[in-house]
């Protein structure tokens, strides 16, 4: 389920995708509401590209009390350490500090701070943030950024999808809670799986139909079709969390086997009886809500089913994807089938993916699936 959009950005080694004020409130606010005091007396580290740019760093600025923090830092990437060919371009916000530098400005990163009033006008808010330069190009990667990242309670950002496995992997070894942006396919990582297998790591909120409208820096690739007023629609996108909120625990409203079979909406279930994969004791499920309610068997789900996941619903067995297959038990093909594979299309086969076989005794291998199984009494 390749993107278009992310294609070309990576094509033209454009990972700046900066995401709305809207779609940042709609996900914080989810988890203020199942918890008021979840950032309450904490640090929250936002190592994004620009700080003086990112509505990152606006949004918990301007919300600084009102979240009741205790610092905000948030640190910038040099300009030219960046890959893609993005136009230079100075804030005033920079060019109004007395500690201004031209001559290290595109080659340092830059962190700003936020913990107290520095105005005297009784509120702590954007109006007070102060920056510095950093002494090296802001990487995450960096020991000075660890630093920061081992001071924080919380790391939060939209960070470059194309290292979006490293930097998650750069949170969970300091055990930081974080609210993060990736790309759905990123559920498939084999890393990435078992942090959500054993609980460590789920879906947060979400973007509404699981696409985001990211501001981008860089126009070039863009159509008419998919760029408004600098605007990049992808989809696929979601929110990476290890934060409770309430969407979490709400429970899947579904239909029986019987049911699904007479009145489901997808004409690939409606009328059909559900298929078992050749290779696996585990029923085909095509779509979400079309998981039987009365079934207690092992299913196969899109990858999609993980927006929906209730823990106390569901349990994940694994991922019926390549090596992460035969690890759960998938079965290899047989050599008959994989000959079949191998006629048809150019990639052959990947043992461990899960596949049926049709009246012909053709395997029919459907796109990444989880198996899952309901939980006792549920």
């Amino acid at each position: 389920m390749a993107n278009d959009n992310l294609k070309k950005a990576k094509k033209a080694k454009n990972d700046e995708f900066y995401t709305q004020w809207a779609d940042i409130e709609k996900e914080i606010m989810a988890y203020i509401e199942y918890n008021p005091d979840v950032f309450r007396d904490k640090t929250i580290l936002l190592p994004c590209d620009d700080p003086e740019w990112s509505n990152f760093t606006k949004f918990f600025a301007q919300n600084f009390e009102a979240f009741g923090l205790k610092k905000l830092i948030s640190t910038s990437y040099a300009y030219e350490s960046k890959k893609a060919n993005i136009p230079y371009q100075t804030s005033l916000f920079e060019k109004k500090a007395r500690h201004f530098n031209p001559d290290i400005n595109k080659t340092r990163g830059k962190i700003f701070t936020l913990d107290h009033d520095t105005n005297k006008n009784g509120v702590i808010d954007i109006e007070d943030l102060q920056w510095q330069y950093l002494e090296g190009d802001g990487d995450f990667r960096s020991d000075e950024v660890k630093k920061l990242r081992d001071e924080a309670d919380f790391i939060i950002t939209n960070p470059p999808f194309s290292l979006f496995r490293e930097f998650l992997a750069w949170i969970m070894d300091a055990y930081k809670k974080f609210i993060i942006i990736g790309h759905q396919n990123a559920l498939t990582y084999k890393e990435v799986f078992q942090l959500i297998k054993n609980n460590k790591c789920w879906l947060g909120n979400g973007f509404k139909g699981n696409a985001g409208h990211f501001i981008s820096n860089y126009k070039d690739y863009a159509t008419a079709n998919n760029h408004i007023d600098g605007m990049i629609r992808v989809s696929g996108v979601n929110w990476f969390t290890n934060i409770e909120h309430g969407r979490r625990h709400r429970p899947l409203q579904l239909m029986t086997m019987a049911d699904n079979i007479k009145h489901s909406k997808h004409k690939e279930v409606r009328g059909h009886e559900y298929q078992k994969y050749f290779n696996y004791n585990a029923i085909e499920v095509p779509f979400t809500d079309a998981i039987p309610s009365d079934y207690d068997g092992a299913m196969g789900v899109p990858i999609t089913f993980m927006d929906k996941y209730c823990p106390e619903q569901f349990e994940i067995i694994g991922l019926g994807i390549a090596t992460s297959g035969l690890e759960c038990g998938v079965k290899p093909y047989t050599e008959e089938h994989r000959n079949y594979r191998k006629n048809i299309q150019k990639r052959g086969t990947v043992d461990g993916d899960l596949y049926m076989v049709d009246n012909n005794n053709h395997p029919i291998v459907p796109y990444g699936r989880i198996l899952i199984k309901k939980r006792e009494n549920t």
